[in-house]
């Protein structure tokens, strides 16, 4: 859910279905970014290829994409988040993709945080 508030856009994100590792050294920390592309369709190497890149209206370098969000914490496969961010407006994303990817943003690397594969997506729409 997006939400406008005095603040900035409210992000709330309920995932269930994550993967679940056993590992508790590794973490089950995911990749949660607002991609420019507007499909979630892909390729054999990238299932999600037509979502683009991180979502960089301002051509900012890496953490600082206006798409760049905190990593999702999942918990038995589920996770739950809220976040508010002014770098962007509603209208600016609508019709935008949201990805989660396999590995947790490192929040350094270039152009999108070494965060892995996309592992699912979804079209940020109007509810109205």
């Amino acid at each position: 859910m997006f939400q406008a508030t005095e603040q900035g856009i409210l992000i709330q994100a309920e995932i269930e279905g994550l993967p679940v590792t056993n590992d508790i050294c590794r973490g089950n920390f995911f990749g949660f970014h607002i991609h420019e592309g507007t499909a979630c369709s892909g390729n054999n190497t990238d299932a999600f290829a037509d979502a683009k890149m991180h979502y960089n209206p301002t051509n900012c370098p890496h953490p600082f994409h206006a798409g760049d969000l905190p990593p999702l914490l999942s918990n038995n496969s589920y996770a739950y988040m809220q976040v508010i961010s002014n770098r962007f407006s509603l209208d600016d994303i609508i019709g935008k993709t949201v990805i989660i990817h396999d590995k947790p943003d490192d929040f350094t690397t270039q152009p999108s945080g070494n965060s892995g594969q996309k592992i699912a997506c979804g079209i940020i729409k109007r509810l109205n």
